[in-house]
């Protein structure tokens, strides 16, 4: 599954995504696209060490641990998609990576990027002017009530590194119609988050294992309602993307 289509998808962790051509071969994405990710790249080292946007020990494998990462969750995003909203950005891990890999398609989804740190954000909107990216990118905080005014209903909303599933859903439930997917990377202790949120939430969902790290997973969830009206008001801890 590729970001811009259905392909043969490598089995779980076993993409090796080192470099830039590695990228454009795994993920069958074109010359101009690539580029694209490279300006990012350069823009990464030249603002992490006044912003310190991810650990700095993932910069020699960005287009492993960020690019290809964030890669992944476009083939979980389907054709009919008119928007994507990527909650907690960070450095742009997924929204950004999306925004930019969505662009092939034939009609591409508008998407936006919520970071409520300032700096981040406006990394952010440097990366997408450089690259001619139309990615709206909102410095404000998630589950404030001008945010969810001002954004509205999505089809699709994306997050890592944000929050456990139980505080992720508060969050995905404020911009969520009945048809609204949420595809969302997650780590070893998927299961335990998700059992942990079926306390509060009643959803459908399905697990997808990762094309880069084995023991992570793709979790995708859909018709997601709250069992518990506090649930709504627990929206995600503080966003860490420097891993």
């Amino acid at each position: 599954m590729s970001p811009c289509g259905d392909q043969h998808r490598p089995a779980a962790g076993d993409a090796v995504v080192s470099t830039a051509d590695d990228f454009a071969r795994t993920f069958s994405v074109s010359r101009e696209t690539v580029e694209k990710l490279q300006i990012y790249e350069a823009k990464l080292r030249k603002w992490q060490p006044a912003v310190n946007l991810v650990s700095p020990k993932t910069l020699d494998q960005v287009w492993h641990r960020h690019f290809a990462d964030s890669a992944q969750l476009a083939g979980f995003i389907s054709e009919a998609t008119r928007s994507v909203l990527d909650l907690g950005s960070g450095a742009g891990f997924p929204g950004l990576v999306l925004s930019i890999l969505l662009e092939e398609r034939a009609s591409p989804p508008s998407v936006t990027l919520i970071e409520s740190d300032t700096r981040k954000a406006a990394f952010l909107s440097d990366v997408a002017r450089s690259v001619d990216n139309p990615a709206r990118i909102l410095s404000t905080r998630i589950e404030a009530t001008s945010t969810v005014k001002d954004v509205g209903l999505v089809d699709c909303v994306t997050a890592r590194a944000l929050a456990p599933c139980i505080r992720l859903f508060a969050s995905f439930a404020l911009f969520a119609h009945p048809g609204t997917v949420g595809v969302f990377p997650k780590g070893r202790g998927y299961a335990d988050e998700l059992q942990a949120a079926r306390e509060r939430w009643d959803f459908k969902v399905a697990h997808h294992p990762s094309l880069t790290d084995a023991d992570s997973r793709i979790v995708v969830v859909s018709n997601v309602t709250t069992r518990d009206a506090t649930a709504r008001q627990e929206g995600p801890n503080a966003h860490d993307d420097t891993r």
